[in-house]
């Protein structure tokens, strides 16, 4: 049975196995500029990865840029997002994203995160994406994965809101290292701890992980 793990401990741990099993982490999502990542985050909310880099080909012919997109009408962004999960509200977001991106910011994508959540289908998950993929930035983006695997692992308590998340990984997690450590944990959650049933067995961080302490307390018990 596990004791306890101090949690600087646990994230050093944490930190150790995966700069040593996934040196490179990089977002699944395929883009070619700032504009197109942005796309394809708006895109990504509640859908997979894998589907939105099957709309995005055909859409970004379509609407290269954020110039072409903000004289689109919303059917016309429907017609070729309805794959998606909610397209009706990502359709008005996507074109009120590129209306403001070319009204207020000239058609280029802002590095600052609070500027980037002026656009329509900006909050702070997004634009914290875009900083750190886009911008080299240290920001700590929390999604789904990141969300439910920071608790399930141990390295927040009592997190009840992507925020708050966002605040304790932050505390933890070496500046340099933020943006990486977005991707080492939502691929870790994408791949190995699935929502449902998390491959335990195989994981490299089990030793230290509170969901798999339990499991091993409950099994001795």
């Amino acid at each position: 049975m596990q004791k306890s793990i101090p949690i600087k401990d646990r994230f050093k741990s944490v930190i150790q196995f995966f700069e040593s099993a996934m040196p490179v982490a990089e977002t699944e999502l395929v883009y070619q500029s700032p504009y197109q990542l942005l796309v394809a985050v708006i895109l990504s909310a509640q859908c997979t990865d894998k589907r939105v880099n099957i709309i995005t080909p055909p859409f970004f012919k379509v609407f290269p840029d954020a110039e072409s997109l903000s004289k689109a009408s919303v059917d016309q962004v429907f017609e070729l997002i309805k794959s998606c999960s909610y397209p009706n509200n990502k359709a008005k977001n996507l074109l009120g994203m590129a209306q403001t991106l070319v009204n207020e910011f000239h058609g280029i994508v802002p590095s600052d995160i609070d500027e980037m959540q002026k656009m329509p289908g900006v909050g702070r998950k997004t634009a914290n994406v875009i900083a750190s993929v886009v911008f080299n930035l240290p920001a700590m983006a929390v999604d789904t994965h990141v969300f439910r695997l920071s608790n399930r692992i141990g390295l927040t308590a009592n997190s009840r809101t992507p925020f708050e998340t966002e605040k304790q990984l932050v505390k933890y997690i070496p500046k340099e290292k933020l943006s990486i450590a977005h991707h080492w944990l939502i691929l870790h959650g994408r791949y190995v701890c699935i929502a449902r049933k998390p491959k335990c067995a195989e994981c490299g961080i089990k030793d230290f992980c509170k969901y798999y302490s339990k499991l091993l307390a409950k099994t001795i018990g």
